[in-house]
């Protein structure tokens, strides 16, 4: 696809430096920038690059001034990284306009489906689904009885959604992530075996969701799993039966939440951090990397960090201690060492 500098500058309600005709058909980077692309300049470290690229648009900041010739054309926006951002997603939206019904998928006859729908071959839509207007579902995608997807939602291949779940408006969903799937839901037993607990509830996701390959979301075992609208999830990560978390909050790769737990609004969970189930996390609290949550954390706001987690200033202290421990531990060695011989002479006095 190509656009011109008018085109882009309209969409992004913008003004113009340079050619308004200048037509790009692709992205770079600044400094790899090259004829026919369109860069931005959001970061004033690289603005040396601006002066050098051969990028035939670049997008500046309202309040960017040069300090020397400038080639490219400049489209002066209030947040080039943002400007930047809505142009890749009306790019992504364009990538992801199909439409119609492959061969050698199924829709079940009680299925029903919106306009601009769009189904990949060899995907399963199973009994009594509601999809909603332009969604894409890609091959190999299944969708179990009776679940929902509103509006404008893009399902890689190899999505499983399970039944009874349902999905809001304007998601995404890459490849390999489960819905629905059963909650480790298992009682122990006198003879020292586990009887497994039947997971009858649903997840339901909230609308501009965005969960990343190979994350799995358990069903709950009554009730539902809840992830609130705006909710972004990265690759890898587990989430047991009936967690809630609230809007916008954001979890990092690799992380772990147990069952029961609830998390709140605008929270940041860095990667690899495991909470334990039955917890409360206050709103707008920050979890750093490898953390191990084993408490509720109630203070609004509050920065965590280690395992068990606790706040991070007094991680900060304790960091100081015990990174010194094995120079301690050699000082206490010389010091048992001189101890040792001191009473070794005061013994030798008190004998004479």
């Amino acid at each position: 696809m190509r656009f011109k500098a008018r085109d882009i500058a309209k969409i992004l309600n913008a003004a113009i430096e340079g050619d308004q005709d200048i037509e790009i058909s692709g992205i770079s980077k600044i400094e790899e920038g090259k004829p026919g692309t369109l860069s931005f300049l959001a970061n004033p470290q690289y603005e040396k690059y601006i002066y050098d690229t051969t990028a035939s648009i670049v997008l500046v900041s309202n309040d960017f001034t040069p300090s020397q010739k400038i080639s490219s054309t400049l489209i002066r926006v209030k947040d080039p990284y943002e400007a930047f951002a809505t142009l890749l997603g009306l790019y992504n939206k364009q990538k992801h306009n199909k439409a119609g019904i492959e061969d050698h998928s199924f829709v079940d006859e009680s299925a029903e489906t919106g306009e601009g729908v769009y189904i990949g071959a060899f995907a399963y839509i199973g009994k009594n689904v509601k999809i909603g207007n332009n969604v894409k579902i890609y091959p190999h995608v299944y969708i179990g009885d009776n679940s929902a997807i509103k509006d404008d939602v893009i399902l890689h291949s190899g999505v499983k959604v399970y039944d009874n779940c349902e999905i809001g408006n304007n998601c995404i969903l890459h490849s390999g992530v489960i819905i629905g799937g059963d909650g480790f839901g298992f009682a122990s037993r006198s003879d020292n075996n586990y009887k497994k607990v039947p997971q009858v509830g649903n997840v339901i996701i909230g609308n501009y969701v965005e969960i990343g390959s190979n994350t799995t979301i358990d069903r709950a075992t009554i009730g539902s799993t809840i992830i609130s609208d705006g909710v972004k999830l990265d690759n890898l990560i587990q989430i047991a039966h009936n967690v809630e978390i609230g809007d916008n909050t954001v979890i990092a790769a690799q992380t772990g939440i147990s069952g029961s737990t609830k998390i709140g609004k605008n929270c940041m969970i860095a990667g690899q951090v495991g909470i334990i189930g039955h917890l409360r996390i206050a709103d707008n609290v920050k979890i750093a990397a490898q953390s191990g949550v084993a408490r509720s954390i109630e203070e609004k706001g509050a920065t965590v960090q280690g395992s068990p987690a606790y706040t991070y200033n007094q991680y900060q202290r304790s960091y100081v201690v015990f990174r010194s421990l094995p120079e301690m531990k050699k000082m206490i060695e010389i010091m048992e060492k001189e101890l040792e011989e001191l009473k070794s002479q005061i013994s030798g006095h008190s004998k004479k």
